[in-house]
């Protein structure tokens, strides 16, 4: 009785559990999930639906190939759905390389894939700016304004001209990258970082290829995605400056230290000064009634930064619908981002829509398609680099306003500097309006079941708009009463018309695929301007070209090249475990004489799968995937202007020869410089026929491992990179005459570097799952020739102290020794103009007892020892959490910024950096800072150690936190719900040695903000 009692007690906690498993990303239902509990197997069937028996709280786990394993807890009411996420370590997963795609398992080149998930909700506006540190040997670089582009190196630089890479998009090429691409439009992003899997892409592919596929419908019902996000922007530092008293007591100090009447240092400061000890000691900073002759600006005490500068507010909202079925499938989506920068009256608003359909047709064998976007842009012709350094120099004594209301400006004894709160207001009106269409048509038939054929012809075009209004002004001594109109247009872009066969066959263990293929790419671009003077009214709305009454001017230019490519490629796998690619591109550009149009690029690549082996596959080992590969491959490059091979004439009247010489061919005495030139031609450039291309040549070494079913894997890369034949255009000598130096095939260069990525994914009991991931990547760049007429234009003498054999990066100058402390060290040094107590001292290198330009020698390079990045993922429940930090470590950076943040000497009319306050002083030996002085007769703005300073750091470049919604949304029929909060460039750890705000942009007056996101995503 009790054993029947017992069984029945046990049934009784038994359940049926049901439910659907769909893809995460897709909600599309998966058809053979394994569903797992204690004493049951089962799988989904073709509608994703499963039934399983388990008890309430008993743990079931949903595993899939290419999916991440999930661990659901049974609920008491029997039903329980379950949505699974890709994971990037499956090695079945489709990766886009050249025209075609490929399995992860099959590839032999160095290709990185992007997991999207960890920055689609970034809110960076241009998606390339979030692949920061997250892929090994591909370094980004940007600033914190709206419109800020990024400049992406892939393996280093590469040659001495264009080192971007090349953009794909659907199959299309583009040289404008992603900042006008919607990141919610992209379905996957690939990197290709060596010539063995960028060889394809030719003599566009040697700075490396990102190839970006963007979504389309999926087969079953109708979806749609809504994704909107608020985010706040600020500074986390900034160059901390002096206010107005702090100003005169720096001013002051530099007069006692170069013996002067501090009153007499200035017509504006006056000082009441006493003695302590026998030394001078500033009782009182004394400001005049009005720091100006007409009386119309009172002392002030502006905190210039806070006028110009806002918390900034960035709107992002994507409406996405897609539908699909068997005979075909469409996507359309919308989106609206709208940046209002952190300096006032700056903003970014940026409209974009896409339309992806394809249909299939003749019983599948062909298929039509297209994929289109638009992206209209709209921004403030707002100075904001300018006005943000304007803020740091202007000095807080003058007022934003003049007493009558006018505009505050410098006064005597100032330099001159613009007021920056009138740039802002006297440009807000200048808008600068920008549209690119780009897109593809394409149609794949299916030949023969072996053979496919493809064409495509698709555009990527684009152009700029802008008339801008400057306005008459009285700022201070600084005044101009006219005014101008300019107007002008840009118009650029490319067609291109591309074929592909492909052919597939499987014999036995033999797989094979070939393809061949064409392109042909012709681009263009033209530009003009318009301006004249005189308005009556300054509106914008009155302002057009034909309201202005005088100093009329225009102009136009433009240019186009045309490119024709023929390529072919085989990959060949016995028995998925030894591997093998070989490709040939020819290209030809009209850039080049007609004997050297064509360029050949071959690539060859092997790999063996060893975890295929039977002698691991049957030995029960924790290798679950070990790939050894080899790539070799050759690319080229055609960055050069498009008439460079011509001799090129110009009918110019006579130039301004105050910052450059001279290069006109005529003089008009009446001061016109119109109507038809009376005398001959200048020769503005000396042509070269000889040029051919610039080729880049690649050696990668790599290993590909997954241990313990994947959970844990990476991969692992050695390079070497040389190019030769670089283009590039000496400087020119005036005693060489008209038209300079030509372009010319002259340099070499060589990269070697590392990379390495392990991840790991894991659990903590049965509830919380995890990622972890950690790269790294280290190069050495190298000059192994130049030209001998172009060693001058790199650091170095010219003669016995030339850039060979070094980074093209390295810094060039004289070695700051020290501060002198007292009059025995200055008496003991060697000769140096301006030496004195407090000044800084250079080391004498050649030790000829003088310090003069022969002291320079090499003295550090900006490339860093290495990069890296650490991204980890929590999820427990409904919740996930993200956290990603990249960092650079052991790079030299030039901090320009201490030529106004130490000296006040070198910018003597501006405002100084705070730094000033603890310059050396015999009461203040130890400061690193040279003592305050009137006069730079020291020289001390020359480039030397004093401004290198370390620029490594760590940034916690994203954080976010989330809770999935989905439960509460099935109630009210919505399929996905996701609200999250994010935290970009939060915190930053940063070397005590570097004095500036930002060793990542240590230049920029815009540094990264800090950023803060609330998002919600919704899918129906």
């Amino acid at each position: 009785m009790l054993v029947m009692l017992l069984l029945c007690t046990i049934a009784s906690a038994q359940q049926k559990i049901t439910g659907t498993v769909i893809h995460k990303e897709t909600n599309v239902p998966l058809v053979g999930v394994s569903v797992q509990s204690k004493g049951q197997t089962t799988v989904t069937d073709t509608s994703g639906h499963y039934s399983i028996t388990a008890r309430s709280g008993e743990s079931l786990a949903f595993s899939y190939v290419g999916m991440k394993t999930l661990i659901l807890v049974a609920p008491a009411s029997g039903t329980l759905n379950a949505s699974l996420e890709s994971s990037l370590n499956d090695l079945n997963q489709v990766v886009v390389t050249g025209y075609q795609t490929q399995k992860k398992a099959d590839l032999t080149g160095a290709v990185a894939v992007v997991d999207l998930k960890q920055v689609k909700d970034v809110p960076l506006g241009n998606p390339v700016k979030a692949l920061q540190g997250r892929i090994p040997g591909v370094f980004i670089t940007t600033d914190g304004s709206p419109a800020s582009g990024a400049t992406v190196r892939i393996r280093g630089i590469g040659t001495l001209g264009n080192n971007n890479p090349l953009y794909v998009i659907d199959g299309i090429p583009s040289e404008r990258g992603l900042n006008e691409i919607n990141p919610a439009d992209i379905e996957s992003m690939q990197v290709l970082k060596d010539a063995s899997s960028a060889t394809i892409y030719g003599s566009r592919a040697a700075n490396g290829v990102i190839i970006i596929t963007t979504k389309k419908g999926k087969t079953g019902a109708t979806r749609i995605d809504f994704n909107s996000s608020v985010s706040t922007q600020s500074y986390q530092t900034k160059l901390s400056v002096l206010n107005t008293e702090e100003r005169g007591r720096a001013l002051w100090q530099a007069a006692i230290n170069d013996g002067v009447d501090p009153n007499t240092a200035s017509p504006i400061y006056k000082f009441q000064t006493g003695t302590q000890n026998g030394k001078p000691v500033l009782e009182k900073v004394i400001l005049p009634e009005y720091i100006d002759a007409a009386k119309t600006m009172k002392p002030a005490d502006t905190r210039w930064y806070n006028e110009i500068s806002q918390v900034s507010l960035i709107k992002s909202n994507d409406l996405t619908i897609s539908s699909g079925s068997e005979k075909g499938n469409s996507l359309f989506s919308v989106g609206y981002y709208d940046n209002t920068g952190i300096v006032k009256s700056s903003s970014l608003k940026r409209l974009t829509a896409r339309i992806n359909t394809e249909y299939h047709m003749l019983d599948d064998k062909l298929t039509v398609g297209q994929n289109f976007s638009g992206t209209f842009t709209t921004g403030t012709l707002v100075p904001a680099e300018d006005i943000v350094g304007l803020a740091l120099l202007s000095q807080p004594i003058v007022p934003v306003h003049t007493l009558t209301g006018g505009w505050g400006g410098p006064a005597p004894g100032m330099t001159d500097r613009q007021n920056p709160v009138r740039l802002i207001e006297d440009n807000k009106q200048n808008k600068s309006r920008f549209y690119r269409l780009f897109g593809n048509a394409y149609a794949n038939l299916q030949v023969l079941p072996v053979l496919k054929l493809r064409s495509s012809i698709g555009i990527d075009y684009a152009g700029t708009y802008q008339r801008t209004l400057r306005r008459s002004y009285t700022s201070g001594f600084l005044s101009d009463p006219s005014n101008q109109v300019n107007t002008s247009q840009a118009y650029s872009g490319n067609w291109v018309w591309q074929n592909t066969l492909d052919f597939n066959k499987t014999i036995h263990k033999h797989a094979i695929n070939a393809l061949v293929g064409s392109e042909l790419i012709k681009y263009m671009s033209q530009d003009f301007f318009g301006s004249r003077q005189g308005y009556a009214l300054e509106n914008i709305d009155y302002a057009y070209l034909n309201a202005g009454s005088s100093n009329k001017d225009n102009g136009g230019s433009g240019s186009a090249n045309a490119l024709l490519s023929f390529f072919g490629k085989v990959n060949y796998v016995y028995d998925t475990r030894y591997l093998l690619s070989v490709i040939v591109r020819r290209d030809g550009s009209s850039r080049f004489g007609s004997e050297n149009h064509f360029g050949t690029f071959p690539a060859i690549s092997a790999g063996w799968r060893l975890s295929e082996e039977s002698f691991i596959k049957n030995s029960q080992s924790f290798i679950s995937d070990l790939k050894i590969r080899y790539g070799w491959g050759k690319t080229g490059n055609q960055a050069i202007a498009d008439n460079a091979i011509y001799d090129l004439y110009s009918a110019i009247y006579g130039t301004d020869p105050t910052w450059d010489r001279d290069q006109g061919s005529a003089y008009d005495i009446n001061g016109g410089n119109s109507g038809q030139l009376p005398a001959g031609f200048t020769k503005t450039q000396r042509g070269n026929k000889s040029l051919k291309w610039e080729s880049t040549t690649q050696s990668n070494f790599g290993i590909d491992y997954g241990f313990f079913d994947q959970k844990l894997s990476g991969s692992l890369d050695y390079f070497i990179k040389k190019t030769s034949d670089i283009l590039l255009t000496p400087p020119s000598l005036a005693v060489i005459g008209e038209g300079g130096d030509p372009t010319v095939n002259g340099a070499s260069m060589v990269n070697k570097g590392f990379e390495g990525i392990i991840n790991y994914e894991g659990k903590i009991g049965n509830e919380v799952s995890f990622t972890l991931s950690f790269n790294i990547a280290t190069y050495r760049n190298k000059i192994t020739r130049l030209p001998e007429n172009s060693l001058t234009a790199f650091p170095g003498n010219g003669n016995d102290k030339v850039i060979l054999n070094r980074s093209v990066n390295s810094f060039y100058g004289y070695v700051a020794d020290g501060i002198f402390q007292n009059q025995e060290e200055v008496d003991k040094a060697a000769a140096q103009n301006g030496k004195g107590i407090g000044r800084i001292r250079y080391k004498d290198l050649n030790g000829d007892g003088v310090i003069n330009g022969n002291d320079r020698d090499y003295i550090g390079i900006a490339d860093p020892d290495f990069t890296y990045g650490f991204n980890a993922t929590f999820a427990w429940k409904n919740f996930d959490i993200s956290l990603f930090f990249q960092g650079v470590k052991g790079v030299m950076v030039n901090n320009g910024t201490k030529i106004y943040t130490d000296f006040s000497s070198l910018w003597p009319g501006t405002n100084w950096g705070s730094r000033t306050l603890n310059a050396w002083t015999p009461d203040n030996p130890s400061s690193s800072i040279p003592a305050l002085t009137l006069v730079d007769r020291n020289d001390e703005g020359r480039f030397s150690t004093y401004y290198l300073e370390p620029g490594s750091y760590i940034r916690l470049r994203n954080i976010q936190a989330g809770y999935d919604l989905s439960a509460l949304s099935n109630r009210i029929r919505i399929k996905r719900a996701k609200v999250y909060l994010q935290s970009s460039n939060l915190l930053t750890i940063k070397s005590k040695k570097f004095t500036g705000p930002d060793p990542e942009a240590p230049n920029s007056t815009y540094p990264i903000p800090v950023i803060w996101t609330l998002g919600l995503n919704v899918s129906l």
